[in-house]
């Protein structure tokens, strides 16, 4: 295979990936509206839609074993970056099943009033998608100086994920009724997706830095060094 047709194969596989991405994107907002408005329609078509999503990761993931297959010889850039093509498919995929599982949590809690004003949560899935957008970016960018300083918001998103649990545990300990304790259990899974997906954005951040530097390593980002690129001038 020609040098000019491995890098066309590689850049459809960065354009699938950024589908993909958009793809999990528009299914973590809508599961999330579906979720806040009690849209049971909405929350219908982000369930059903995640086997398009199954359908996108396992498309990408074909077309990289048959790249690696039919390509001889192959540099060991593109089979670092082929393979976190891979890994990045995988991630994305699971952060859908996130999405799929907050529509899910949508129809169980039905049309129940909700129990506590959905505030943070929402909060919780648009810094999550910002992280995620940005980390594809730098993913496909080779931007290793994003990739490095993303991880360090997930603080922000745990920070909410704990408020939301202990609001909810007081909210229980206030009205010990089944239907109080079920419908925060349900809203305490649709937080924890949320924070479970902020922390697989970081290991895209991770495979960029593999990309890049050839080293995979763990990206783990302290709040005082978070703080300190944030507001540096």
């Amino acid at each position: 295979m020609p040098r000019e047709t491995l890098d066309r194969k590689i850049q459809a596989l960065r354009d699938s990936v950024l589908l993909l991405d958009s793809m999990v994107e528009n299914a973590v907002i809508e599961s999330t509206q579906a979720l806040k408005s009690q849209n049971f329609e909405l929350a219908r078509q982000v369930y059903a839609g995640d086997t398009q999503v199954n359908a996108k990761r396992f498309e990408i993931e074909n077309a990289v074993i048959v790249t690696i297959a039919t390509q001889q010889p192959i540099m060991a850039s593109d089979l670092r970056l082929l393979a976190s093509i891979l890994e990045v498919a995988g991630e994305l995929e699971r952060m859908g099943d996130y999405a799929k599982g907050n529509a899910r949590i949508a129809l169980m809690i039905g049309n129940d009033l909700h129990i506590k004003p959905l505030i943070d949560i929402p909060r919780m899935a648009e810094l999550s998608v910002s992280m995620l957008h940005r980390a594809i970016g730098a993913f496909i960018g080779r931007d290793a100086e994003t990739a490095r300083l993303i991880p360090g918001e997930d603080d922000l998103v745990d920070d909410l994920y704990n408020q939301v649990y202990m609001e909810l545990v007081h909210i229980m300990l206030e009205d010990p009724s089944q239907k109080t304790i079920e419908q925060a259990n349900y809203l305490m899974w649709a937080a924890h997706n949320l924070e479970r997906l902020s922390d697989r954005v970081t290991n895209i951040c991770e495979r960029t830095l593999y990309i890049v530097t050839a080293e995979l390593k763990e990206l783990a980002v302290s709040d005082d060094e978070y703080m300190h690129h944030r507001y540096q001038v």
